[in-house]
């Protein structure tokens, strides 16, 4: 399986427009890869909070126009990142969009853990409620975002349903870009499972970004890790890695622990962009 994960440079000179067409054409040079996966936030920048109101779109908006045609063009399994949406009742979400090399929405994920503590993202969008996993031809992914890297309980609620593969698009800065690595390559050893973490290059209304997109395997090696730029990061993934570890060392048998079955969205099943995400994020 190969992936590839696009780490786009979002420069406050750059259009939000003008960014969704070139990342869409980023997209479509991805065809020979099995799983494109990009950053948090990249249409209009993680921090760019002011903006945050005047950038937001409807679930079927122009982000989504641009992505499905371009995961179409490219017949590649596009984690889209996410953008800024505005829900019918009117209240913001940062949402993640996952889309088939047919170019259909098969899930949508909202942000559980917002960051910013009284401010920012944390006060001016609601959270999502629900974790959600997507099942591709080659292994089960679970979806999360940017600070919900540092709440262990959601990644064991997305390993309990099935995942291997934990996607997590981000807009870490680069202040604390050592934590950014060092949970990464933690939530893929506790959960034995693939983590691809997916952040942005440049700066975020003045908050620089961590940039060092990261492919981790089950056993915690670093496979790849991109440097602070805008750059592509394409790694071979090996699915079956993740059933092996967990014979050869099935730490996850001796759990004692929150063993409930995880509530999950039916994000397995093809959305058509008229439903509400109210039932599976």
């Amino acid at each position: 399986m190969r992936a590839s994960l696009l780490q786009i440079a979002v420069n406050p000179a750059e259009s939000p427009d003008s960014r969704r067409l070139r990342v869409a054409d980023l997209v479509r040079e991805q065809s020979g890869a099995d799983f494109v996966v990009l950053p948090e936030l990249w249409p209009v920048g993680a921090f760019a909070f002011e903006s945050f109101a005047a950038e937001a779109e409807p679930l079927d908006g122009p982000t989504h126009e641009a992505m499905a045609k371009a995961a179409s063009d490219a017949a590649v399994w596009l984690h889209a990142g996410s953008i800024v949406e505005r829900a019918p009742d009117g209240s913001l979400y940062n949402t993640s969009l996952v889309f088939s090399p047919e170019g259909e929405r098969v899930a949508v994920y909202r942000k559980i853990h917002r960051f910013g503590f009284d401010k920012g993202e944390a006060v001016l969008m609601a959270a999502g409620e629900q974790p959600v996993t997507v099942d591709l031809p080659a292994a089960t992914v679970g979806l999360a975002t940017c600070y919900d890297l540092r709440f262990p309980e959601l990644f064991r609620a997305l390993t309990d349903a099935g995942a291997q593969l934990l996607v997590i698009p981000a807009g870490w800065p680069e202040r604390r870009r050592a934590h950014w690595t060092l949970l990464a390559q933690a939530r893929a050893v506790e959960n034995q499972s693939y983590v691809l973490a997916c952040g942005t290059a440049g700066t975020h209304a003045g908050v620089q970004q961590a940039g060092h997109s990261i492919v981790v395997d089950p056993w915690g090696e670093v496979l790849a890790e991109a440097g602070a730029d805008e750059q592509v990061l394409t790694v071979e993934l090996d699915p079956s890695l993740v059933a092996r570890t967990r014979e050869q060392f099935p730490a996850l048998k001796d759990r004692r622990l929150g063993l409930a079955p995880p509530s999950l969205s039916p994000a397995q099943s093809p959305l058509s962009s008229a439903q509400s995400p109210q039932h599976r994020s």
